[in-house]
């Protein structure tokens, strides 16, 4: 089939973007095609509509894809989430990236009669096609952490996290932008890369043996599918979908239940490292299954029409 891709950059390493580009990948592989020049069967928006498009035949078949929505009292969330919640009530299909997504949208957008769980996926075709990073000091193991930081993305905790679990020659390389460079904890053990591209990322995290990310509220993070698919343990959060796709046995540190009310996303949360038990969760990350099970959802919907 011929796809619209609306509302995505494929220029950007932001998740969504960075996903779109796989998506894109594998959907050439398939036989699809994103000929602009053409009909095409179907509109994928991710996260809201830019675009709609109409032609002489008839509308286009809608389907959006969700992460998260907005639920900060602090901003004006409703106003936030305007936009996408007029593209959850015209779409044909609404593709969510978690259970936690679906939950959270359920919540404050109500039922939609047409939806599918779809997890991210890793390129394992790229993976697989890169050397692992070399680290130019000795240490027992590795460690990284990897986001665009934010507060909710609890940056400190994933610090803290090492620094009180890993051996006196453990290293961790810290990959993105901190949001407060002059907040950040200084260690002799502890690397901060920056932004990296993704062919570095990706290498950074072949060569780790730890990946660790506390962050709340993260829907289906990229960087833990990429980390997981490069042979990282996973620590994670449970507050979130990131134990949905951390593998089976990954480390989860419990937080009290979230009930998918309003809150202050950065606001400080600590967590009680005590609290800690293995994920029973498994997933399948493989982009390849990822885009078949969106075609189907995209063929079936088409159908049902």
């Amino acid at each position: 089939m011929n796809i619209f891709l609306d509302n995505v950059n494929l220029d950007s390493q932001t998740g969504p973007n960075h996903f779109g580009k796989k998506l894109v990948k594998y959907f050439l592989k398939q036989g699809h095609t994103f000929d602009q020049r053409k009909t095409p069967d179907a509109q994928i928006s991710f996260i809201e509509r830019n675009h709609r498009l109409d032609v002489d035949l008839g509308p286009i078949p809608l389907i959006q894809r969700l992460d998260g929505i907005y639920f900060d009292p602090t901003n004006d969330y409703k106003l936030q989430n305007e936009n996408i919640f007029k593209t959850y009530e015209v779409a044909d299909g609404i593709v969510f990236q978690s259970e936690f997504s679906k939950n959270l949208v359920f919540k404050h957008f109500g039922e939609h009669k047409n939806y599918t769980i779809i997890h991210n996926g890793a390129d394992l075709e790229l993976i697989n096609s890169i050397e692992p990073f070399t680290v130019d000091r000795e240490y027992d193991s590795l460690w990284c952490c990897a986001s665009h930081w934010r507060p909710f993305k609890r940056l400190e905790e994933n610090i803290r996290y090492f620094l009180e679990f890993s051996s006196a020659n453990d290293l961790l390389i810290v990959c993105g932008a901190a949001l407060y460079p002059a907040n950040i904890t200084k260690h002799e053990r502890i690397v901060y890369t920056g932004d990296v591209d993704v062919p570095t990322l990706l290498s950074i995290f072949k060569a780790a043996d730890y990946f660790v990310h506390l962050g709340r509220y993260d829907n289906c993070p990229n960087v833990v599918i990429d980390a997981r698919a490069s042979g990282c343990e996973i620590i994670c959060a449970s507050v979130g979908g990131t134990k949905e796709v951390a593998g089976k046995g990954a480390t989860i540190v419990l937080e009290k239940q979230w009930e998918y009310n309003p809150e202050p996303v950065n606001k400080h949360r600590p967590l009680d490292f005590t609290k800690i038990i293995k994920n029973k969760q498994d997933s399948d990350i493989d982009m390849n299954k990822v885009a078949e099970r969106y075609s189907d959802f995209l063929t079936n919907t088409i159908k049902g029409l």
